[in-house]
């Protein structure tokens, strides 16, 4: 058997995901809680378990194979969730239960089932058509769920199952999330029951307005293009409204200025009543809307920002009392607020609300960029750090229990651990893989901006070996930081590529989370200039901090997604600097991307026109002095393949040689395990060619 590598075991394990807990929930009482987990670390086949907090027993709760539904074919509506979601596991993927934690919901292979975790059942529920995103009712009565463009329910014993709304047309669908929705404004969701389970608030979603698509597999030709409906940036976005449909077959329109708040970044129904966010489309503007039962709104809260208001998850969110939790930037800090009032100091950057119990408020935030951590504010016991030392913390609290993720250098899996009143802290068993290497990154403040950065070298590196090429490894975007102590996966790619002979920089420059709304919004009105300068600055402070270390005359960089659009900015405007890149999944016309991410930072094309012509790299295309390889998955519906087709293009028609890797059948994320591990080698061979290492 060959040995194990990384890009081998990375693409096995799906980044390490697979046999890790994942998606905690805490029943009522806070004696049970329910959790995903895989059997092992190269299983993807993921399986409900239940741990008791008392003893720290778990027990298996539904496995797929012993269902006879391992998980194979979903409804269309389930993969593009997955897609969005960015799910690399099979079989159970998410679950929903009952006000008190007993009853658990979910689909399997567009069928619905049923869980009683206190007596072990497990039962398929018959329904009318297949099952996307199935919701029980808080007090466990009944199951919503969509499907077939219906928003349908049914009883858990499997009787009166209907619709409670239809689609008008083909392209219209309730109980939903739009597209821009889930992949930008942390919304996967598109149906909420009321507290008392007599009705539900609902999205309805008619995608006729948006552009037409095609994206076909050239491997196949006999197989038809799929048709997407997209939201081109500066065209028309799906016509989102909210209705509240009673089981009694009322349906009500929740009334709002729509022409003026197109967006609808959130949605929900506590004890005091049903609400939503609704988001201006220059973004500048959100309002928190209490809804009546006849369908008018209240406003009970607004937020302005000149550049655009940033979309925290979690919120809006209110107190058991009613009390609303919203976020509020004062300088260069987002603050958590309750009641309209900052509660967390200067200087604690708010990441996330994960939930309320009572009036305790639970969520994430950063001092120091490269760490978050979970923490609680209660008006009676003021603020608490939960979490400890170096890593990415997160959790779920209720009924008095803790769940406390934890992922942390050495561990891309993290760590999950339970904390009940007291008692001594319960671990979560992980399958999870170890990884094969160790990462050894040494953290770096850079310029004049203390910019974070991380510095890869190779294993067994001693003072005085060198110099060595140097290859940036960032992402640079506003979606994610790469510089942490979280010991996410691309710490462990990055030391690959470095053990194979090369220094290797990862650095977080302005538009990165995590430092503040100033921070976030100096890429406002150019994505491009800001981003590139951060990565030029660091390369050459690392330099000087390390001299005779980093040969600046071999510097490649590699990136994916927007990564992978600052690793062909670097070399098409900065060829002094960088002289080979990897661009994977790059988007290269600003113009071809969806409206909400777009539109955030470069306003609309029509307004704004030079932004998206400075930003877009199509127009760089005579400029290429150095070589490139252009990386793209066929099946992209995020980042559609266009972009490198046309930048190919462009680059062919200018006489400037490149190198276009397509990927069959791949999608923004590369799953399957020979395209995924092949792809690092590929990448390795054209850097070593590139700068002559070979």
């Amino acid at each position: 058997m060959p040995t194990d590598t990384l890009p081998r075991q990375l693409a096995r394990t799906r980044r390490f995901t697979l046999g890790a807990p994942a998606h905690p929930a805490v029943s009522a009482d806070g004696r049970t809680v329910l959790f995903l987990r895989s059997r092992a670390g190269d299983d993807p086949v993921g399986c409900l378990w239940a741990l008791d907090t008392a003893t720290g027993g778990e027990r298996l709760v539904a496995d797929p194979a012993a269902l006879g539904e391992p998980g194979g074919e979903v409804p269309e509506a389930e993969r593009i969730r997955r897609e969005r979601a960015r799910v690399l596991g099979t079989g159970i993927t998410s679950f929903s239960t009952d006000a008190a934690g007993r009853l658990a919901a979910f689909a399997l292979g567009g069928a619905l089932w049923l869980a009683d975790t206190a007596d072990g059942t497990v039962r398929r529920v018959p329904t009318g058509t297949e099952v996307y995103d199935p919701r029980l009712d808080p007090a466990g009565r009944r199951i919503a769920y969509a499907g077939g463009g219906a928003l349908r329910v049914v009883g858990t014993d499997g009787t009166d199952d209907r619709a409670l709304a239809e689609p008008e047309a083909e392209e219209v669908a309730y109980g939903v999330a739009d597209h821009v929705a889930a992949e930008s404004m942390f919304r996967t969701r598109g149906h909420w029951w009321s507290p008392d389970g007599a009705g539900l608030l609902a999205a309805r979603v008619d995608n006729r307005p948006l552009s037409r698509l095609h994206l076909a597999d050239p491997a196949d030709p006999q197989q038809r293009p799929r048709v997407i409906r997209y939201p081109l940036a500066g065209t028309a976005n799906a016509d989102v409204s909210l209705w509240l449909l009673g089981l009694d077959g009322s349906r009500t329109e929740v009334r709002w200025d729509r022409a003026a708040y197109e967006y609808l970044p959130a949605a929900g129904w506590d004890g005091h009543g049903p609400y939503a966010a609704v988001q201006s489309r220059d973004q500048r503007t959100v309002r928190t809307l209490a809804i009546g039962p006849d369908g008018t709104t209240r406003l009970l809260a607004e937020q302005r920002d000149e550049h655009w208001v940033e979309l925290v998850p979690g919120l809006p969110a209110r107190t058991a009392d009613g009390a609303p939790v919203g976020s509020a930037d004062h300088g260069d800090t987002r603050h958590l607020t309750v009641d309209g009032r900052p509660v967390t100091p200067d200087g604690l950057q708010l990441r996330a609300v994960l939930g309320t119990d009572g009036e305790r408020v639970l969520f994430t935030a950063t001092d120091e960029p490269t760490e978050t951590h979970l923490w609680c504010y209660d008006p009676a016991d003021g603020l608490r750090r939960l979490s400890d030392g170096p890593g990415l913390h997160t959790g779920v609290l209720r009924g008095g229990t803790l769940v406390l993720t934890t992922r942390l250098p050495g561990a891309p899996a993290g760590r999950t651990t339970v904390r009940r009143d007291g008692r001594p802290t319960l671990p979560v068993t992980s399958y999870a893989q170890p990884p094969v290497l160790a990462a050894h990154p040494e953290p770096l403040r850079l310029g004049p901006r203390d910019l974070r950065a991380a510095l890869f070298l190779p294993a067994g590196h001693r003072p005085g070996d060198g110099p060595l090429p140097v290859l940036l490894d960032p992402y640079g975007g506003s979606a994610l930081q790469k510089v942490t102590t979280g010991g996410a996966w691309w710490d462990l790619v990055s030391q690959w590529f470095a053990d194979q002979g090369f220094a290797v920089l990862a650095v977080d420059g302005r538009g990165t989370p995590g430092r503040g709304p100033r921070w976030e919004k100096e890429i406002f009105g150019d994505k491009a200039t800001p981003a590139l300068e951060d990565q030029v600055e660091a390369l050459h402070a690392a330099a000087r901090l390390r001299p005779g270390l980093l040969d600046l005359d071999r510097v490649a960089i590699r990136g994916w997604s927007y990564g992978g659009y600052l690793a062909a900015l670097a070399v098409l405007r900065r060829p002094d600097v960088f002289h080979a890149a990897v661009a994977g999944a790059a988007p290269t016309d600003q113009r071809l991307y969806d409206t909400h991410w777009q539109e955030r930072f470069l306003g609309h094309p029509d307004e704004h026109p030079g932004r998206y012509d400075a930003c877009s790299l199509i127009g760089d295309a005579p400029a290429l002095r150095r070589p490139l390889l252009l990386v793209h998955g066929l099946a992209d519906d995020n980042v559609f393949p266009v972009h490198a087709l046309r930048l190919s293009g462009a680059l062919l028609a200018a006489g400037r040689p490149h190198e276009l890797l397509p990927l069959s059948g791949t999608t923004h994320t590369p799953a399957d395990e020979v395209v995924a591990e092949n792809l690092h080698h590929h990448q390795l061979e054209f850097l070593r060619r590139s700068l002559g290492l070979s």
